[in-house]
């Protein structure tokens, strides 16, 4: 087991949705509706079956502290929630394993603005909570430390104070997709993985054909952004089919596999909250991610984000949810300096790959050997 922790530590592969800066409403909308879909299919059926939908998903409520939460919701004010998606449980995993998406979500009601911002995988960071200084890739701070860490160490790289998850187990996807009784795709291309055939055209997949079809990677000449794309239409399915009159009757299989592969920090009358009084805040959607540039730490390949582009992120970011924006001063921007000073590192320069050196915490001179 410890032998599987330290081989996932140093693979630190995840799927990272990354959109471009400029908004693509396509992308954007998809996204979007992957986000609230649960919450918006809790709400439906909650209006419906009350106290079946809130037994289920009472299961699914992780405390993360005193949150002023029902203030929040109830008063409309912008909030931010970190969206992660777990690979515990896919490919045969039993332990915990990287965060498989990281992304950003703040959304204010008053502007009727939603923000997606996702994280790259590969982000160099500081992993906050550990109890030795470490820096990583930040998709690791989820199998340090559960969503919890994951926040904590989002929120340390862009000075924010994201108060809320909503962690999806992507081994669940299976059983969640049976339960609906599968979801129809439009296969982009032939490919064949991990004992699933896929066939160009709208195909009806399984439980198992889904989870296959959304991580295939390696075989899609778009690569991450063709499995990324493929995601999407998993989900998209799931939620079409989710919301569908047919669904309701198998409801309860639909929720009891929620309940077992969803874990957040939002209470079920804060869904239902939000599902009253947020449900025009997506009229403008913007999509946006951290920019890095490529670079080569203990053999690993990172991308190390500037600190100007931390700043524009952190900036866009606190003014989204009513924050006035500070200067950054972390581990990331210290990392940075040192490196640009000392090794003369580029950050404008994304056309080969550099060495970035990550020092101790407590020195400006010593190096740490991985």
């Amino acid at each position: 087991m410890e032998r599987q922790k330290r081989r996932q530590l140093k693979r630190n592969e995840l799927l990272a949705v990354t959109i471009d800066k400029e908004p693509h409403h396509t992308i954007g909308r998809s996204l979007l509706v992957c986000l609230f879909a649960v919450i918006f299919v809790v709400g439906a059926y909650a209006l419906r079956l009350y106290g079946q939908t809130k037994s289920a998903l009472e299961s699914t409520y992780q405390s993360a502290g005193a949150i002023q939460s029902a203030t929040v919701f109830k008063n409309k004010k912008p909030f931010s929630i970190l969206l992660l998606g777990a690979d515990t449980g896919a490919l045969g995993r039993t332990y915990q394993g990287n965060s498989d998406t990281m992304i950003v979500v703040t959304v204010n009601p008053q502007t009727e603005k939603v923000v997606l911002t996702s994280v790259p995988r590969d982000t160099m960071a500081q992993i906050i909570g550990t109890k030795e200084f470490t820096v990583q890739k930040i998709n690791a701070a989820y199998m340090h430390g559960g969503s919890e860490m994951a926040m904590d160490t989002v929120n340390s790289l862009l000075n924010m104070t994201i108060d809320y998850y909503l962690t999806i187990n992507m081994g669940g996807l299976q059983k969640v997709v049976d339960a609906l009784g599968g979801v129809d795709v439009d296969v982009p291309f032939d490919f064949s993985y991990a004992g699933s055939t896929f066939k160009k055209g709208q195909q009806h997949l399984n439980g198992t054909e889904a989870l296959s079809y959304a991580r295939m990677r390696y075989d899609d000449p778009n690569n991450d952004y063709g499995r990324q794309m493929r995601q999407r239409q998993i989900i998209t399915s799931v939620i079409k089919s989710a919301m569908s009159t047919g669904t309701l009757a198998n409801f309860k299989e639909v929720l009891n596999s929620v309940s077992k592969n969803m874990k957040t920090n939002l209470t079920f009358n804060d869904m239902i909250t939000i599902f009253q009084n947020y449900r025009s805040a997506g009229r403008t959607i913007k999509s946006d991610y951290i920019h890095g540039v490529n670079a080569t730490i203990d053999h690993s390949s990172y991308q190390i984000a500037s600190t100007e582009e931390l700043q524009r992120v952190s900036d866009n970011l606190r003014t989204e949810v009513g924050l006035s924006k500070e200067t950054l001063d972390n581990e990331e921007t210290r990392q940075n300096e040192l490196n640009a000073n000392k090794n003369g590192f580029v950050f404008n320069d994304p056309s080969h790959n550099q060495v970035f050196n990550v020092y101790e915490q407590d020195s400006d001179d010593q190096v740490i050997s991985y």
